[in-house]
């Protein structure tokens, strides 16, 4: 099987990280849309939430990651003990993560769940793929907030649903697939097929954000809840 080669190159993000919590222990930062999590292989892909942050904060790791064009809540631990026991909490599935999105058209449902496996695709990197056979189960809840139309250019309108998303399980593109499997994917979503309605491919970026986060202190024993409101 040939090499995977990543030739993707980041633009510059201009926008500032948030913070929303810090204590010794930790971080609760709101990313902005366009900015890597972690830095690239390709020096030109160096910006990134931990290369900004570990100049503030000398041996912070991540404890978990959000796509490029995704926004909102992640979690930064300030030393190793404590990415230990945030990643337990992840891995043991005791963090509540909620999302909103907008997705193209309509949905019909209110309120459902999507239950479906998720694999590689190395044949169209960096593409995941729904496969029940050699998938990792993954499993998504959302929950209808409003029915509208987006604004685009040129007078140009496209019926968006607003969700709540809730993944129950972590998997890479996990929620931007699931709602491709819904029929209805997150506009802006350039792999998933979020461009494809006439006039979604004006959007500026993948309209999907990280807006709530609850986990137990690691040290406090106490709960956290952190939330950002959607910047679009």
């Amino acid at each position: 099987m040939s090499a995977i080669i990543d030739t993707f190159i980041a633009p510059p993000c201009h926008d500032e990280i948030t913070f929303l919590f810090q204590d010794d222990h930790l971080l609760v930062v709101n990313k902005p849309s366009g900015l890597l999590s972690l830095s690239g292989k390709n020096p030109q892909n160096l910006d990134s939430v931990h290369h900004r942050l570990v100049r503030l904060f000398p041996g912070c790791t991540l404890v978990h990651r959000l796509d490029f064009g995704t926004s909102g809540l992640m979690v930064v631990a300030l030393n190793k003990a404590i990415n230990a026991a945030l990643s337990r909490q992840f891995s043991q599935r005791s963090v509540s993560k909620t999302y909103q999105a907008l997705l193209c058209g309509h949905l019909a449902e209110d309120e459902g769940v999507i239950d479906a496996a998720i694999a590689k695709d190395p044949a169209q990197f960096p593409r995941m793929t729904v496969c029940p056979l050699q998938g990792k189960p993954a499993r998504s809840r959302f929950r209808v907030i409003g029915r509208s139309h987006w604004q685009g250019q040129e007078g140009m309108e496209v019926a968006v649903t607003r969700v709540e998303l809730t993944p129950e399980t972590g998997r890479t593109h996990q929620l931007r697939i699931h709602c491709q499997q819904l029929g209805h994917p997150i506009l802006g979503c350039d792999l998933y097929g979020g461009q494809v309605l006439p006039g979604a491919k004006q959007a500026e970026r993948l309209m999907l954000h990280a807006s709530g986060l609850a986990f137990t202190h690691p040290v406090s024993g106490e709960p956290l809840h952190v939330s950002a409101a959607s910047p679009f």
